[in-house]
């Protein structure tokens, strides 16, 4: 737990000097690269979540009815 209490006390100094140092490791042309595949990453993952979430309810709704 203590491990993560310099996340509390990032100011925008910090924030920008991180941000150039991953430009300076990645250069400008890889970010938007990495950015746009975080990208669908994140999409994906939510559409997983939601057929998923689908699923389940379909399966709620059926065990619902037949119960009846």
């Amino acid at each position: 737990m203590n491990q993560l209490l310099f996340l509390q006390n990032l100011g925008a100094t910090e924030i920008i000097i991180i941000a150039f140092v991953i430009l300076l490791v990645f250069g400008g042309k890889k970010i938007p690269e990495l950015m746009k595949g975080l990208g669908k990453g994140i999409k994906n993952f939510k559409e997983g979540v939601k057929g998923i979430e689908n699923d389940i309810n379909a399966d709620d709704t059926t065990t619902n009815n037949t119960g009846k």
